[in-house]
């Protein structure tokens, strides 16, 4: 489970007041680098377009790495890497198709590069790039090209490049329109474009498909659906395993070929025997080795690289079945860690005194290791849309049984505090005193509630006996509620102080007040930047923070707990009672968890609907007039830190160096032509 970065993410220059002769050279071709030399000229801004701004980070302590240790990092970047084609044909049937196609005429056209259909073309371009695909990677709606499909077929000529049939008109017209369609009252797969699913499959056909099968031990339910497509063949339903030999195969052997080599250097045996059980689960797909992996790599604490690696977070299946294909490459921050412990070491006293229902609560919370990381590099659907925070495994027994890794990815965090403010944040405060909580105290109060997120509230809670997974319970609104579910431990403990008593704060109440403050403003308001006028709220971490938010209004206005307030011709929420807004986030907290224990779809579905998905049509328009004055694009990705090997005559790598990428653009053709292992169509 993942925290996706928050939309006017806070500066975060500090953690908490509280408390670092003859040789050739193996890189990634044709790639554009630029060497960094001191911290204080890197720039951390790539590119911009569209919606979307690119930004660089950097790799702090690689040279305090033992080369052994480089080598780890640097095999499992390039396992990562060998995989990412997978990520671009799960989204979409014909995306490989398309990228390959459009790329070949971004570096073959000779014509005219300064018209207004060309630039049109080539921002196209990088937002499928960003997207992985066709589709927006955030809303989900079929990208939409500002030029024509006339000019296309001139490029495509001019170019000798083959693109036709449905996998051209697709870009222009209204088929597959939405990647992931989470609507209510229709049938979610078949109207899904994501290719998890054979064209003509149905909810009805997945859920009848997986209630017929049967763990061997119903206590430890194994991931029916997580690593296959299911298609119907000649009317019956079969899945096409994604393994060695199977679906994806050839991308599988390259990153099992580079997991051989990290296996090699691995930094003690917990960490390879973890390694080996990855790479006999992408040789059999057997399930059953899948979590007997998750329980190694999450007893796998030791040593300074650790790594997220294969098909595992579902927000793609609307049904919440199968896993997006995603890589992390993740170098311990020690120091950070440390002062964070505190967290992991005090899990159940946050239990015990939660508001949870006294049958929810687990009584012996175990193993919920949390680090501060800084990443080395992303693959799949975590990049070049990267999240912030990750607690892993998924799976609900490994958590209860064996416990759970929690990450925040430090310098990811630090390269959005550095590429510049939109200033947006004026706009949207209610008055002086809010902005001055914000400005002072949001840097922290942020970065507490990923940690209290993904330690605390992904760890939290237990089902009732009996109770199925929430992918079958709770169905398409499962991935929303834990978000949300664990947004609500956070806030509930953020105004706590515990968290002050723990000395990761100096002043519990003014860290508290400014979390309330941008956790509501952003529900309520400024998230709204990222839809166009008319649409629904539909991504699951959008959704939870607007159903969140709408619900500890609506219940609150009896004490005028928030207040909205309109002021020449603008809207603003303002909190009058912060100690009442606490008790409400309990409240809702106790009941997400009810939810979550006795599978109630009914009343995750009341919930969802009735306040995460339908937006104030005045107040959304009156929101995107006032955000016009800013240029600031609403969402942020990256590329990706270039490792450079150089070997010396035998073959052995001598040296590894951190280079830059100079452009987006140069990233995105040196990874299609190095690491492109899968044909067009799968």
């Amino acid at each position: 489970m993942r925290l996706k970065s928050i939309f006017c993410l806070a500066l975060i220059t500090t953690l908490f007041i509280s408390c670092g002769d003859k040789k050739t050279k193996e890189k990634q071709p044709d790639v554009e680098v630029a060497e960094t030399t001191a911290v204080a000229e890197f720039n951390y801004n790539v590119d911009e377009f569209a919606d979307i701004k690119i930004l660089r980070y950097q790799i702090p302590g690689w040279e305090k790495l033992t080369l052994k240790e480089q080598k780890l990092v640097y095999y499992l970047v390039q396992a990562g890497l060998s995989g990412r084609d997978i990520m671009w044909d799960q989204n979409y049937r014909h995306n490989l198709k398309i990228r390959k196609a459009l790329e070949h005429v971004y570096a073959n056209f000779n014509g005219d590069k300064t018209s207004d259909s060309w630039n049109a073309f080539e921002i196209y371009l990088k937002r499928i790039w960003f997207s992985n695909g066709i589709h927006h990677h955030y809303s989900n709606d079929k990208l939409k090209p500002e030029f024509s499909s006339a000019y296309l077929k001139t490029l495509l000529s001019e170019t000798n490049t083959t693109l036709e049939g449905e996998a051209f008109d697709v870009i222009f017209n209204d088929k597959d329109s939405k990647k992931v369609n989470q609507a209510k009252g229709v049938d979610n797969v078949l109207l899904s474009a994501v290719n998890f699913y054979g064209p003509n499959v149905t909810n009805a056909d997945v859920e009848k498909f997986y209630a017929a099968k049967k763990s061997p031990d119903p206590k430890k339910p194994l991931s029916y659906g997580l690593n296959s497509q299911l298609v119907k063949e000649n009317g019956t339903l079969k899945e096409r395993v994604y393994k060695s030999g199977g679906l994806y195969g050839q991308a599988i052997d390259e990153i099992i070929k580079w997991l051989t080599l990290a296996k090699g250097v691995a930094e003690n045996q917990p960490q390879a025997d973890a390694l080996g059980l990855l790479m006999e689960y992408y040789k059999t797909g057997d399930l059953q080795t899948w979590d007997d992996y998750n329980v190694a790599w999450t007893a796998a604490t030791q040593g300074n690289i650790d790594y997220i690696n294969s098909f595992i977070e579902v927000y793609n299946d609307p049904l919440g079945y199968r896993g997006s294909y995603e890589t992390i490459v993740q170098i311990n921050d020690f120091d950070m860690s440390q002062k964070m412990k505190v967290l992991s070491d005090n899990a159940q006293w946050f239990e015990d005194n939660s508001t949870l229902m006294e049958a929810h609560k687990k009584k012996n919370v175990v193993g919920v290791s949390y680090k501060v990381v800084t990443v080395a590099g992303e693959a799949g659907d975590a990049s070049p849309s990267t999240p912030i925070g990750v607690n892993l495994p998924n799976a609900n027994w490994i958590r209860a049984a064996v416990g759970s890794k929690s990450v925040s990815l430090g310098n990811i965090t630090n390269a959005y505090n550095n590429a510049g403010s939109s200033g947006r944040l004026k706009e949207f405060v209610h008055d002086d005193e809010e902005l001055h909580l914000e400005e002072t105290y949001g840097q922290q109060a942020d970065k507490l509630h990923t940690a209290l997120h993904e330690v605390i509230g992904h760890a939290s809670g237990q089902l009732n006996p009996g109770v199925g997974e929430t992918k079958e319970t709770l169905k398409n609104y499962a991935s929303t509620l834990e978000e949300g579910r664990a947004d609500l431990v956070g806030l509930y403990y953020l105004y706590d102080s515990k968290i002050q008593e723990l000395g990761l704060v100096e002043d519990w109440k003014l860290i508290g007040k400014a979390a309330y403050n941008e956790y509501i403003r952003n529900g309520l308001l400024t998230q709204l930047v990222r839809l166009n006028l008319g649409d629904d709220v539909e991504e699951a971490h959008m959704r939870n923070r607007q159903w969140v938010s709408a619900w500890v209004f609506e219940k609150g206005k009896a004490d005028n707990v928030i207040e909205k307030v309109v002021r020449d011709g603008k809207t603003y929420f303002n909190i009058n009672d912060y100690d009442k807004l606490r008790v409400l986030f309990g409240e809702l907290l106790k009941e997400t968890q009810r939810i979550k224990s006795e599978g109630d779809f009914t009343a995750v579905e009341a919930l969802v609907e009735g306040y995460g998905v339908k937006v104030d049509q005045a107040i959304h328009a009156e929101v995107l007039e006032r955000n016009k004055q800013f240029n600031a694009r609403p969402y942020s990705g990256f590329a990706n830190p270039v490792l450079v090997a150089t070997k010396d005559d035998q073959g052995e790598i001598t040296e590894i160096k951190v280079t830059q990428p100079e452009t987006f653009v140069g990233q995105m053709l040196t990874y299609s032509k190095t690491y492109s292992f899968l044909p067009e169509e799968n």
